[in-house]
């Protein structure tokens, strides 16, 4: 099994994430970022999730706010708490003591080769432990990311949010030289939970399954009222199949570059998608070395029923 780290800003689909990774993958751990919601609200839900579900999983809060622009949640999706449309339990322990940053580095130093960072916020935790030790590029065998999208954003026309919040940390991530498995918004918009499988995890047994549920439907409902979809797309799942059940999600190798400074394009993930053979010469731009592999297409009713089993696991 693969040995993962999620960070991230539960959210609705962070649950889902932090659910199949538990179940699916050896989850080391979870750092908690602004994004969503707050780092207070998203640092509770993580801890409240693994309650609910028994995972006992040491949680750590990261940083409350981007590397520099102010912070932008997402409470028109994911409700006042980050989290709404159920009742969950009271989490029955505290963060440990470590800041997410420092226990990045430390998981990382500990599974040397081995650990796959799934960054599924805001990218500022992982930019801080780049920055504050270069050597975390090299101790990492990859870093995971939904984020990003090769066509549309959602928070602006360009840009997806979990970019949009912190793009100069983005910019770290991807210029760093890890491997780089990236998931945008082009894939998981149409990767996501219909009416009849929310209906279909209501009916398992377990009362994990039946708030997930509940979850789902506040979400879906979110979902239809901005964007008018009729599915509840699970972004942040989508970044842990390639170390789950790689062949439903198919990807290409690219170069990745993060706008900072355009008007109306400000966190955009500017893909090099047009296989472009390198000339010398010319006004037509050569492509850059690729540094990510980019997730195109993704095979979406069996990923669901994939993530649905595994819920339905749960006690």
């Amino acid at each position: 099994m693969t040995k993962i780290l999620i960070d991230c800003d539960p959210g609705h689909d962070d649950a889902i994430a932090i659910l199949v990774a538990a179940k699916r993958c050896d989850l080391v751990g979870i750092t908690t970022v602004h994004g969503n919601s707050s780092l207070e609200n998203t640092t509770r839900n993580a801890l409240a999730i693994c309650t609910l579900a028994g995972l006992r999983v040491p949680v750590a809060r990261g940083c409350a706010g981007p590397l520099v622009a102010g912070v932008t949640h997402a409470a028109d999706i994911h409700g006042k708490s980050g989290l709404d449309g159920a009742t969950l339990p009271v989490p029955d322990r505290a963060p440990v003591d470590a800041h997410a940053v420092d226990f990045i580095l430390e998981q990382a130093e500990r599974h040397k080769g081995e650990l796959v960072l799934a960054v599924i916020g805001p990218q500022t935790n992982v930019a801080t432990a780049l920055r504050r030790e270069p050597k975390l590029a090299t101790w990492l065998k990859a870093i995971t990311i939904m984020g990003g999208s090769t066509t549309i954003g959602n928070i602006t026309p360009a840009a997806e949010f979990n970019i949009y919040a912190d793009p100069e940390a983005a910019a770290v991530v991807y210029a760093s030289g890890v491997p780089i498995w990236m998931v945008g918004y082009n894939v998981t918009r149409e990767t996501g939970f219909r009416q009849d499988e929310i209906e279909r995890l209501r009916q398992g047994r377990g009362r994990t399954a039946a708030v997930i549920a509940d979850l789902m439907q506040f979400y879906l409902d979110g979902q239809r009222r901005v964007f008018g979809l009729d599915i509840a797309p699970m972004h942040d799942v989508c970044a842990i199949f390639p170390f789950v059940q790689p062949d439903l999600i198919s990807h290409v190798e690219a170069a990745v570059e993060i706008e900072l400074a355009g008007r109306h394009t400000r966190g955009m993930t500017v893909c090099d998608l047009r296989n472009k053979r390198a000339t010398g010469t010319g006004v037509i731009r050569d492509a850059r070395a690729p540094n990510a592999r980019v997730a195109v297409k993704a095979d979406a009713r069996r990923l669901i029923a994939s993530v649905i089993d595994t819920v339905l696991t749960y006690p």
